[in-house]
């Protein structure tokens, strides 16, 4: 591998570590009602599992467990921008630090999308 490849692949290790680390921070001091709790326990283990597979797959056994682990990276994105989407938020500067979230779960989905395509 070269290079280059080795950077943008640590680098995006580094921005999905950077993605659940500033969800945990976000949570933080969000609501207590038995809603909240649930949607921030999702919110919290579907924005780990998106670096965590993505760093399975670079430790991949083959091409189709590199594809599989991709998927679910991108899926787990997906599924965070779903979980934050459903908190209900009383400020207006939550409800910026939740819009760049999702930007970015987003952007992390059309990277993982982008990867699956130039790997087939």
């Amino acid at each position: 591998m070269g290079e280059e490849a080795k950077t943008k692949r640590y680098d995006l290790e580094d921005r999905t570590f950077a993605f659940a680390q500033n969800v945990r921070k976000f949570v933080k001091g969000l609501g207590n009602d038995s809603a909240t709790k649930e949607d921030v326990k999702q919110l919290v283990r579907s924005s780990g599992s998106v670096g965590a597979n993505y760093i399975e797959a670079n430790e991949s056994l083959g091409k189709k467990d590199f594809l599989m682990r991709i998927r679910i990276s991108r899926k787990e994105a997906k599924e965070s921008r779903y979980w934050l989407r459903l908190l209900d938020l009383d400020s207006s500067e939550k409800q910026k630090l939740r819009e760049a979230l999702q930007q970015e779960a987003t952007e992390l989905m059309n990277i993982f999308g982008a990867i699956l395509k130039n790997s087939q």
